[in-house]
């Protein structure tokens, strides 16, 4: 057996075997970003049908070469200028942490005549370089003054990185934080806003996050392998 055929039959069995052991609730995001289109189709031909890039013009360039049943969902830190390049076909996206980022996205999906749906990402780990929201700014998306203006976006739930640490009890303080807000936020139901989504938990923690909470969990090196 060559080694690429090696490859792919080991993408398709990681793949599958993460999937064997996920609750029924729970979504899985094949994190493809940084690997090549063969790579996805190994994963795609096992099944899997939502992948997460962290880079716009990277998921624009595979949406143009794959099959147009993939669900996209944007999981990276997004620069307001660049949401123009996803709005055409982008189905989620998770790192929406600000008023402004979000007006933009309404803004472009009007253009392109779609609603989009959209995670709001919390800031809950310590580390200070994580992007995300803390409750003041979160409020203040979903105040009466600004949520009713965005008729082109649907905020479908939250997000959240934990701490990169090994200190698995703080990992859960984190998560079981986040969990704590999108129950509060449970009541909400308009239009334009229904939180139905807790994305959390990586390759290194998602078992973790699953346990606490989490319907959507983003995995990348445990099925393609570390980056080449």
């Amino acid at each position: 057996m060559t080694v690429l055929n090696s490859r792919k039959m080991q993408i398709a069995q990681n793949l599958l075997s993460i999937k064997s052991t996920l609750p029924e609730q729970v979504t899985l995001v094949a994190v493809s970003k940084t690997k090549p289109v063969s790579d996805l189709m190994q994963a795609y031909d096992a099944g899997q049908r939502i992948f997460g890039e962290n880079k716009i013009q990277e998921m624009a360039e595979k949406w143009e070469a794959m099959p147009k049943d993939i669900q996209w969902q944007m999981i990276g830190h997004v620069q307001t200028n660049k949401v123009k390049f996803m709005a055409p076909f982008v189905n989620l996206i998770h790192g929406v942490d600000s008023l402004k980022l979000l007006q933009e996205i309404d803004k472009q999906a009007k253009k392109n005549d779609r609603i989009i749906e959209c995670l709001l990402q919390m800031h809950i780990a310590e580390e200070e370089t994580k992007f995300g929201l803390d409750e003041e700014e979160l409020n203040e998306i979903l105040s009466p003054e600004n949520l009713p203006e965005m008729k082109n976006i649907r905020i479908v739930g939250l997000m959240g990185m934990a701490t990169f640490t090994d200190n698995q009890s703080q990992i859960k303080k984190e998560f079981l934080h986040l969990k704590s807000i999108f129950d509060k936020l449970q009541k909400m139901n308009t239009s334009n806003c229904k939180l139905e989504t807790l994305s959390m938990g990586m390759s290194g923690d998602y078992k973790l996050a699953i346990d606490c909470g989490s319907t959507m969990i983003r995995i990348g090196s445990s099925i393609f392998g570390g980056r080449s």
